[in-house]
């Protein structure tokens, strides 16, 4: 491997360690796509390769598997099942589907605009996984089948707009406070909340309207409307009867879990609050409150669990062997050189394709230091860097490992990871000139600094 030279001209050289780490990186790629075994299972044989090859101490490996992110989307999940069986996704479903109508064009806004708005004030992992339900519910009415190109487009869509109206705010996914403080460390400057939300929810709106326009081409359902539907689904919610109290007591909760989540970065002392152990409590008073039982236990689909184990161990070796450096340096040092667009368009494109292969915090950790280092050696304001390196983070279309969201649409089983990365490759494309759209012509017209 060549040896990469970082911004300022000190070699970095890449160890054994990290040779191996790179070799982990690209077997389990292959892996994942091709399928060739179970995908949870490639997430524990990462972190056994890297036991028995030496890469790293396995106490290391084993213990980032089960990383507090993990265990957020555990607990992301067991809201999601508290809302199937307590019937409030039908609820939802049924309320949702009265009025948006019966053709299937406006059941997909719907659902896409529903998963969008959610990841404003919630996590986009507890959002997919409580929305999950509710399209199952929809896809039921749909048709008796297993199998449909609008459960495909139904699912797939809402895994692509919860990363869509995850990066409007701070409260949408872990990668924004990360982001925002290495930007407040390495540049000296203070990222607020609604100065964040300013920028990025134009490009997040348009996103959404894009991949609805997007998915109904991609998509396109068998029938363009379901005659009768609207009335059946008000004669479905009307046999739901009055709200029970486990249904209050699970909204209660769950709301509880969001607002806690929510008010850790605005109010002072519940900055200590880990969201993890926020939502791990939700779950733990769903089974205390006989919401739950142990049989819903038992239903929490381990493959993707197992799956986002693998992805966070491959994260941190990536980046403790210094390969994820390595990598990193060599590819932006190739535009050292480069005119500010095709700079800040590199560095949207190397945390897109990161961003798909390990987590997207993990992507802008390896990244975004690196890029706000060399951005004033080329005239580029920091600010541009970090809002295209969010939107880049924020929708990784192309993997099931990009976001947890990719990973819970794949439990419909509607489609297939090939199909998954085929829908993704156009979406990816739409996605960079809109970036490209916003670095260039929106976000100066709005008052971002672009170059220094």
């Amino acid at each position: 491997m060549p040896v990469a030279h970082d911004p300022m001209g000190q070699p970095f050289e890449l160890t054994r360690e990290g040779k191996m780490a790179l070799g982990l990186f690209a077997l389990a790629a292959i892996w994942w796509v091709m399928e060739v075994v179970p995908i949870g299972v490639t997430g524990i044989a990462i972190a056994v390769t890297q036991a028995l090859f030496v890469i790293r101490d396995p106490r290391e490996a084993f213990t980032d598997f089960f990383d507090p992110a993990v265990w957020f989307i555990i607990g992301s999940i067991v809201i999601g099942q508290a809302f199937s069986r307590t019937g409030l996704t039908h609820r939802l479903a049924y309320s949702m589907l009265t009025r948006v109508g019966e053709q299937t064009s406006h059941i997909y806004l719907g659902a896409f605009l529903m998963t969008a708005g959610l990841t404003l004030i919630m996590a986009h992992t507890a959002v997919a996984a409580a929305i999950y339900p509710l399209l199952l519910a929809i896809h039921h009415l749909y048709s008796d089948e297993d199998y449909t190109r609008f459960g495909k487009g139904l699912f797939i869509g809402m895994a692509f707009t919860a990363g869509a109206g995850s990066i409007i705010t701070l409260f949408g996914a872990a990668r924004g406070p990360v982001a925002v403080g290495f930007f407040n460390e390495l540049v000296g400057r203070e990222v607020t909340f609604f100065e964040l939300t300013w920028y990025m929810l134009p490009l997040g709106a348009i996103m959404v309207g894009l991949l609805w326009v997007y998915v109904l081409a991609w998509f396109k359902p068998e029938k363009s409307r379901i005659p009768g539907l609207r009335w059946r689904a008000m004669k479905l919610y009307a046999k739901l009867g009055p709200m029970k109290r486990e249904e209050k007591a699970t909204l209660v909760i769950t709301g509880a879990a969001v607002l806690l989540m929510s008010m850790r970065s605005l109010v002072p002392g519940l900055e200590g609050l880990n969201k993890s152990g926020i939502i791990l409590a939700a779950t733990v008073s769903f089974f205390a409150l006989k919401i739950l039982r142990r049989a819903d236990l038992e239903k929490i689909p381990w493959n993707i669990v197992l799956l986002f184990g693998g992805a966070m161990s491959l994260g941190f070796c990536l980046w403790r062997t210094g390969a994820a450096q390595w990598l990193a340096i060599s590819w932006l040092n190739y535009l050292e050189h480069a005119p500010w667009l095709l700079f800040v368009m590199g560095v949207s494109v190397f945390i897109l394709i990161m961003t798909n292969l390990i987590m997207n915090v993990a992507a802008i950790t390896i990244c975004l230091p690196v890029a706000l280092v060399m951005a004033p050696y080329l005239g580029v304001a920091p600010d541009v860097i970090l809002y295209a390196a969010l939107a880049a983070a924020g929708m990784p279309f192309l993997f099931l490992i990009g976001a947890a969201p990719n990973a819970i649409a794949y439990e419909s089983e509607q489609f297939s990871t090939a199909e998954f990365f085929r829908a993704g490759v156009p979406a990816s494309i739409i996605l960079l000139l809109v970036i490209a759209l916003f670095v260039s012509v929106i976000w100066p017209l709005m008052g971002m600094p672009v170059k220094l």
